[in-house]
């Protein structure tokens, strides 16, 4: 045994000489046997090499891979694509050239040495087996591929359409539903829902500074639309534009022609809308109900057209002061508007012109249902028509009335009183720069169940120049029961007044309504400050900004009723 381990391993030395030793064997007497013994054991030598080294390779547990790995797209969107097999050699992991070759020569080389282990009879050790463990590490990636590839697939379509909406409701339909259509076809239908299509707000494609549109681009932007309305929009009932300054009236007419069910239409700094697209509306949505056109730019004849002819069903309405836009509340007055329920008239806050003529009596016969009446950063000038103020019935059902300004206003109480004086029903009034109306102006009015006041006065010229003021106990004392929000910013009552004012609120110890106190630049003292704090537990909101007889400490505001909590306790 000794001699012929020798000889075999002189053999294993000397790769060139195997050869004419395995050709000598019949030739030479005693060496013959010694090398076929020797070239017996190289053999057998070579397949439990090629297992040991299959072992080694075996033996190493890498962990398991994801399936799944995120990309980030130009669009700033997060792809999720599939590192196995679904994707192997798609554009996410790109094949190297040659790896076909490698593939074939390595089965090859697998088939080989398979070929050699049948010839040999050498019994492999079932510890060490290759084979089993290749087969679980498969098992292991069999259900995982399954979980990665087709989980979106296996939901049910309400499922999915339920959190589509979700996400509609939070943050739109578009670009949402466009994009998540693309994943597959069951995402495909149920992002074509035309239940999650019935609110939709399109803004504009963003243009580098100083450039226009290509024509190609603004067709692109029509067969958009068009295929929009027509695949989508069946069910479509609020419909909104933002910043298009171009295909806006075509934009308008082809909605108004396949969405019979529109209720809302909006425009946001749109330009370029004509009479034609108000004779389409006029035309096919006889279910239009809102307009909106704020600080957008369009045909004011086309749209005193409709009103006169299709006025009856239209209930709310939003437009921005103008030279031109004036003659819309004119023609409301005129009583085109008969159902008229909120109406509201703003200006830009850098505006110059804000003095709008307002015949409110005229307004009161020809809208009898106003709900909502605003008039932001706009100075009404109140007129009164020849018949007198005893042919008007008033607001009846009036809720809200905001006359709310960045500047000086006119609107005196008598004023206040014409506008008011049949409107029981108030629950909001905003006042903020009204610094002409008093609190025996307010306590006048025929409203008893006011929820929201808001008579701060804020960048008004005139805080600093008003004298000291007298009575904000009358109106604590009339709303105590009801007042949610209460804003006396910049009033400049006397701290004996304050300090009565908030003890009637207070002693309403059994309806605890108070949620918001603005208090800020006003003369509040602690003493009057812990009174209302320590009963109004359900405060959450407190504004003591420059207050200038409380301490330095808490001149802040305070949001939540734990930190006014610890403000109670500083007191």
């Amino acid at each position: 045994m000794d001699s012929s381990e020798a000889e075999a391993s002189t053999h294993s030395e000397r790769k060139e000489d195997t050869v004419p030793s395995t050709s000598n064997l019949s030739g030479q007497g005693e060496e013959g046997p010694k090398s076929e013994k020797a070239s017996l054991k190289r053999k057998s030598r070579k397949p439990t090499n090629a297992k040991s080294k299959k072992q080694k390779k075996a033996r190493v547990s890498r962990p398991a891979q994801l399936g799944y790995t995120v990309h980030q797209g130009e669009d700033m969107l997060l792809v999720i694509s599939s590192t196995t097999s679904q994707y192997d050699g798609s554009a996410w992991t790109p094949q190297k050239k040659g790896s076909k070759k490698k593939k074939l020569t390595k089965r090859k080389l697998k088939g080989n040495q398979i070929k050699k282990k049948k010839t040999v009879c050498a019994k492999p050790k079932p510890a060490n087996d290759p084979v089993t463990k290749t087969e679980e590490d498969v098992a292991l990636f069999v259900p995982q591929k399954a979980m990665d590839h087709r989980w979106g697939q296996s939901l049910p379509e309400e499922v999915l359409i339920n959190i589509f909406q979700m996400v509609v409701v939070q943050d739109g339909a578009v670009p949402f539903l466009c994009r998540v259509g693309r994943v597959c076809r069951l995402w495909n239908v149920a992002a074509s829902s035309p239940v999650l299509w019935r609110d939709v707000t399109v803004g504009f494609c963003w243009i580098a500074p100083g450039k226009n549109q290509l024509p190609k681009t603004q067709k692109k932007i029509k067969d958009t639309v068009n295929w929009l309305a027509e695949n989508r929009f069946s069910q479509l009932r609020d419909f909104s534009l933002c910043h298009w300054t171009k295909n806006v009236n075509h934009a308008v007419e082809v909605v108004s022609q396949f969405c019979p069910q529109l209720r809302s239409l909006k425009l946001s700094y749109c330009t370029g809308l004509t009479v034609g697209a108000f004779q389409s509306l006029g035309l096919h949505c006889r279910s239009l109900q809102s307009i909106n056109f704020q600080y957008s730019e369009f045909q004011v004849e086309g749209l005193l057209e409709y009103l006169e002819h299709h006025g009856s069903q239209i209930k709310q309405i939003w437009f921005t002061h103008g030279l031109k836009n004036d003659r819309l509340l004119t023609a409301i007055s005129r009583g085109h508007c008969p159902d008229l329920e909120l109406l509201e008239i703003n200006t830009k806050l850098d505006s110059k012109d804000c003095e709008l003529s307002v015949y409110i009596q005229a307004l009161q016969m020809a809208c009898p249902k106003l709900k909502t009446f605003r008039m932001l950063n706009v100075r009404p000038l109140h007129k009164t028509t020849r018949s007198g103020a005893d042919s008007a019935a008033g607001f009846p059902l009036l809720e809200e009335l905001c006359i709310a300004t960045t500047s000086y206003s006119y609107m005196t109480d008598k004023d206040l009183l014409d506008i008011l004086f049949s409107s029981t029903k108030l629950r909001v009034l905003d006042l903020r720069g009204c610094s002409r109306i008093t609190p025996s102006g307010l306590a006048t009015l025929p409203c008893l169940e006011l929820e929201c006041l808001f008579w701060g006065q804020y960048f008004s010229s005139h805080v600093g120049l008003s004298s000291l003021k007298k009575g904000l106990h009358v109106v604590t004392q009339k709303w105590s029961q009801t007042l949610q929000q209460l804003d006396i910013a910049n009033q400049l009552f006397t701290e004996e007044d304050l300090e009565i004012a908030m003890s009637y609120l207070a002693g309403t110890t059994e309806a605890d309504t108070l949620r918001s106190l603005n208090l800020s630049g006003t003369r509040i003292t602690p003493s009057a400050l812990r009174s209302v704090i320590s009963q109004m537990t359900a405060l959450s909101y407190l504004n003591l900004s420059c207050c200038r007889y409380l301490p330095r400490g808490i001149k802040r505001i305070y949001r939540g009723q734990e930190d006014i909590r610890q403000l109670l306790e500083k007191l």
